[in-house]
């Protein structure tokens, strides 16, 4: 991974052990956080009074010396002392406690402080280092939601770059899935090859080839698009090649096609496996000798375009069946990228919910008194729901739902000045159905049946979030953590106080 990919954030680490700070932050500037460390709670007082951070690391443990100084003392609980002042100095942060000391009392005080996940000694360091990474992405996604531009640090890359890479704009790229896309895309960018992008409807195939022209160095061109499918057979081939005066009715003047308007730039010729197969012998004309000819004209004109193309077909199923030429497909299929559905790519669907709320509330305009809305808060179920949803009509549809839901939740507020809050209730009906259908398949002995929750205990609740979240994953304990928004020692604990496998 380059370093403009890394998830850089801001990091405090207070341990009084020297060794053992200076191993958390290598652990940790190995992937590109910038950490600061500071031996007990006074010291970790000054920096979060002057500094500004995004995950904040303190032992529960510390030496009495290393005290407050009027604001707590250091000892047993000096953890606790440094996670109450960063909750009211630095609400944004997200705090991680470190402890050798599986204390229930005390863990149950710090998760009322607001702690974001504990972690025991000995630490594992690739455990460590990805726990640090969900709190900073967490972070980021308050980040994202409130229109913030990087991370606390301000040098080099910030925390939005991992949502928002120059030259992507517009991208949702936190997954591994989508950071390989992207990594790909920049590859391929910078060469001659024509690229075709493949995927499901509504994947952002055409956000993907603007940003094949944006890190190209045709970035300064034109950038020209052009729907295969909305167009008749006589309507595309004018659009592509253009037309001289009188060459049909209506044609009183010439007019140069796409491919003459793109030169020098890119053209993105969307849907093109439904393109006629009369129209895929013209393009390979063209694409192979680089000349045009206007419609009615016989001078051929030379173009130079960087051509990507995109389409949500199995062009090798159709050249079988003969619907779409073989040797088309070589000219165009120069490189490919294929963009994966959400589904499968789920970890980023609430950076993406965060990303559309924000947008949501710019396009309401000004809130009631004249100032800009606040961007709405959503319940950790109607998260879930979401992200649990399986989404045939891929970020397109997700954008539209969120749009939606903001959209209900404001009908449904009494007080404009009100904070707006997004709900399960707020989510369509469609999607809501769905999701209460699977749940009544597998629902816990003594629990509810049916999409109700009414009357489940908090226990039945909890277990069956993780027997669903783990089925939803594949098993996959670092996934499902992630939808849970819990640490992997916490989903591992709970695995065995609930019998699960």
């Amino acid at each position: 991974m380059s370093a403009s990919d890394q998830l850089r954030a801001q990091v405090l680490i207070v341990e009084d052990e020297t060794e053992h700070a200076e191993v958390m932050a290598e652990a940790l500037r190995r992937p590109g956080h910038v950490c600061t460390i500071v031996p007990g709670v006074a010291q970790a007082l000054d920096e979060l009074r002057h500094g500004t951070f995004d995950v904040i690391i303190t032992d529960l443990r510390m030496p009495a010396s290393a005290g407050a100084h009027g604001v707590g003392e250091g000892g047993a609980d000096a953890g606790l002392v440094v996670l109450r002042e960063a909750r009211r100095l630095q609400p944004q942060a997200e705090c991680i406690m470190v402890t050798a000391h599986g204390d229930v009392p005390t863990a149950r005080a710090a998760f009322k402080e607001g702690v974001y996940d504990f972690i025991e000694k000995p630490l594992d360091l690739a455990v460590f280092r990805e726990l640090v990474n969900r709190a900073a992405d967490t972070v980021l996604l308050r980040h994202e939601a409130a229109g913030g531009a990087g991370g606390a640090g301000g040098a080099g890359p910030g925390l939005n770059d991992l949502v928002q890479h120059e030259g992507f704009e517009g991208i949702i790229a936190g997954s591994e899935p989508m950071r390989k896309i992207l990594r790909a895309v920049k590859a391929v960018a910078g060469t001659t090859l024509p690229v075709l992008i493949t995927g499901e409807s509504g994947t952002g195939k055409e956000l993907i080839a603007q940003a094949v022209h944006k890190n190209s160095p045709r970035a300064g061109k034109r950038f020209v698009a052009l729907n295969c499918a909305a167009e008749t057979e006589t309507l595309l081939e004018d659009q592509l090649f253009g037309h001289v005066r009188g060459a049909f009715t209506g044609a009183e003047k010439d007019r140069e096609g796409v491919f003459e308007y793109a030169s020098g730039g890119t053209l993105f010729l969307d849907e093109i496996g439904d393109m006629p197969l009369k129209m895929q012998a013209k393009l390979l004309r063209v694409l192979e000798t680089g000349r045009v000819v206007r419609v009615g004209s016989n001078d051929e004109r030379q173009t130079d375009v960087r051509l990507v193309s995109a389409t949500n077909k199995d062009l090798q199923g159709m050249i079988a069946k003969g619907e779409f030429r073989e040797d088309l497909y070589f000219r165009i299929k120069g490189s490919q990228v294929l963009l994966p559905p959400l589904r499968d790519r789920r970890d980023d669907i609430p950076r993406i919910v965060m990303h559309a709320l924000a947008q949501a509330v710019k396009k309401l305009g000004p809130a009631a008194d004249g100032g800009p809305r606040p961007v709405p808060a959503i319940t950790d179920a109607a998260k879930m729901r979401l992200t649990t949803y399986a989404w045939p009509g891929n970020v397109r549809q997700l954008l539209n739902v969120v749009q939606n839901t903001v959209v209900v939740a404001l009908g449904e507020q009494d007080d404009p000045r009100a904070p707006l809050t997004i709900d399960v209730r707020h989510i369509p009906d469609e999607i809501r159905a769905a999701e209460d259908a699977d749940h009544a398949a597998g629902d816990d002995a003594g629990a509810p049946t049916g999409g109700s929750l009414a009357g489940a205990s908090l226990q039945q609740l909890e277990k069956r979030a993780i027997r669903e979240t783990l089925r939803l994953t594949a098993g996959n304990r670092e996934q499902a953590a992630k939808l849970l928004g819990i640490g992997e020692r916490t989903l591992y604990r709970k695995l065995r106080e609930y019998g699960l496998r």
